[in-house]
This record gives structure tokens, sequence and C-alpha cells, in this order.
């Protein structure tokens, strides 16, 4: 397994968002994390790339234990994972060009002959070769989530995490962030690890998709085997159903 958790809790003051979870990750297959809002699944992806730390539990990256690591040693492997923010996080004042140069020159000792010809790589992937001297503010939603991922896929990650990837989106640009994250699977045989309420995106990318709901998973199963369960909990959410719930 590429990602192991362990029995992993994670509190904010006395309310506790995940519950003893236990969830791993296989290489090269695209893993979708599902659940009402506030269930834990930002929380979830962030504990697994160490950005937040469990309170209890064990968290593995490619048969080693990491949550025991200091932000020094994590560096390592935090090189192997891209992660796309759920606003971005783009830099206003730079170009999208030197935003996606930004971990090439945070990590590496390459000239700039070489992190400009990588730039100008991914933004080709992404669609976005074209726009590499316009900044953040004179693109689209889509635009930005592009660049996003050109710069998470800079340092070509084994594994992204996407923190709902298609959040603010039309129909049409979030089906185009659901054909990139296919595409980028099939071209460098990333691992991924998407977080999501869209459920047209999570049934078009995942190989698996996990049900998150009080801090617990609660379903585990491919594309079908969610559609056809027969927890109510389940139901509701894929079904967008609001009834049984308290809408005072």
């Amino acid at each position: 397994m590429l990602f192991e958790l362990r029995k992993v809790c994670k509190s904010f003051g006395k309310e506790l968002v995940l519950k003893e979870v236990d969830f791993s990750v296989e290489a090269g297959r695209t893993t979708v994390v599902i659940g009402p809002s506030g269930c834990g699944k930002t929380v979830l992806l962030k504990n697994m790339i160490l950005l937040l730390r469990p309170d209890k539990g064990f968290i593995f990256f490619d048969g080693h234990r990491i949550d025991d690591l200091s932000d020094t040693r994590l560096v390592d492997v935090r090189r192997r994972c891209g992660f796309l923010f759920q606003a971005g996080a783009l830099f206003d004042s730079q170009t999208v060009a030197d935003n996606v140069a930004f971990p090439l020159w945070q990590h590496t000792k390459w000239p700039r002959k070489e992190i400009t010809r990588v730039v100008h790589e991914k933004l080709e992937l992404v669609g976005m070769g074209h726009l590499e001297d316009r900044f953040p503010a004179e693109l689209s939603g889509g635009q930005q989530k592009r660049v996003s991922l050109a710069r998470a896929i800079a340092l070509e990650p084994e594994v992204v995490l996407y923190d709902e990837p298609t959040t603010g989106l039309d129909p049409i640009r979030a089906d185009a962030i659901n054909e990139l994250i296919l595409k980028l699977k099939l071209k460098l045989q990333i691992t991924s690890i998407v977080v999501t309420h869209d459920m047209n995106s999570a049934y078009k990318i995942a190989d698996r998709i996990v049900m998150l709901n009080e801090g617990k998973i609660i379903a585990d199963g491919n594309v079908e085997q969610i559609r056809s369960s027969t927890d109510q909990t389940v139901q509701r959410f894929i079904q967008g159903r609001s009834e049984g719930l308290d809408h005072d």
C-alpha cells in the first residue's frame, strides 16, 4: 500500500473529527473520498501528508511510518506528493509560470533553463501553456484550478491529493478537471486521492469510493458497489436526498 492509516484520531478542541480511522491507498489507483460537509474529509487528506498531525494512531507511506517524523525529515515524503488545495492557493503577485516554478525553485537546484522547460511542459499538459504570463486574477476559476494542478505535478509526484477539485466550477469546466485527473493517471501513472461532494465527478474518475460520515468510514467499494449500497445514509448522500435530516 502507498498510504496506510491505522486507528487515526484527530480533534479540534472538544470536537472529535476523525475517530480511529483505518484507511489505505493502493498505488496506481484513484481513490475518491465522499461524505457530508464537516465529516472530516479534508482533515483526513491533510493528515495523510502531515499538514495536520493526528492525535492518536499511525500513518505509513510506502511502508515506512511517517507520523513521528519532523518537518525536516518529511521533506522527502512531501516531494513525492502533490496537493491541490480547494481554493487553488495561487500567489496573486506571481505569474502563472512563476506559480508553477515555485516548488522547483524551492526543492531543486536545477538551472533556470531546465525549470523553464518543466514549467512549460506541465502547463501544456493541463492546457494552460498559452497563458504563462497571466496573473491569477486574470484567469477564470477553471483556469486557476488547472494552474494549481500544474504546480502540484511540477516535481512529478507519485501521488496527488485533491481537495474538492471541481468546487465552484460549472459542469463543463468541472468535467474538464475530471478529464485532467484521468489523463494524469494514464500519462504519468499518478496515484490520486480525491475529496469531493460531486458524485458525477466521483463516478467518472474513481476506481474506489470511500464514504466518511461522523468521523468514520461507513462504506468502501467500487462505483457499482457504492451505487447499490443498502446503507440509507450512503443512499441519501449519493442521491442528494435530505429526508431524515433536521431541517431546523
